[in-house]
């Protein structure tokens, strides 16, 4: 069951780290729906015989962008949910750094922690988390970044 937080206990949350997630498998078909979503077709992620053949990777890897647009699905899997909480956006990126490839059918999870938390208006909180990435078996994350979120809390 996931834990909820008051806002007193959200606002003093900064430099709680939740996580690790589950692991969670990125295969060559959500590579290639990314590809179609994003038109970035470069053979390095669609076309496994080149990408084995030609790379230094030796098969198909994930989009750096399919790897960062997994936050939006894995971070709130791991962070608890806050009391009254009318509805979070996505605030902005800061520090993003793609450390190394996914590789198609690598598993992935993510780890969170909270850096700060500041009060742009009332009822409206704006938090910077850091998002590591993890790829099972690997000790270097495919990336590390400081992730921008708005809050809008019922007072």
């Amino acid at each position: 069951m996931k834990m909820t937080l008051s806002k007193t206990d959200f606002l003093n949350s900064v430099g709680t780290v939740y996580g690790p997630g589950e692991w969670f498998k990125i295969d060559q078909d959500r590579i290639n729906k990314f590809a179609e979503a994003t038109d970035d077709f470069q053979f390095i992620h669609v076309d496994p015989e080149r990408a084995a053949a030609e790379t230094p990777f030796g098969s198909t890897i994930a989009h750096g962008f399919l790897t960062l647009s997994m936050l939006a699905g894995l971070v709130p899997k791991i962070q608890p949910k806050i009391e009254n909480v009318r509805m979070g956006i996505n605030y902005g990126i800061d520090k993003l750094r793609f450390l190394q490839p996914v590789k198609v059918d690598s598993e992935i999870r993510a780890s969170a922690k909270i850096l700060s938390i500041e009060e742009k208006r009332p009822g409206q909180y704006l938090t910077k988390t850091e998002v590591t990435i993890e790829i099972k078996g690997s000790d270097k994350p495919a990336l590390i970044v400081e992730w921008l979120g708005m809050s809008f809390v019922d007072e």
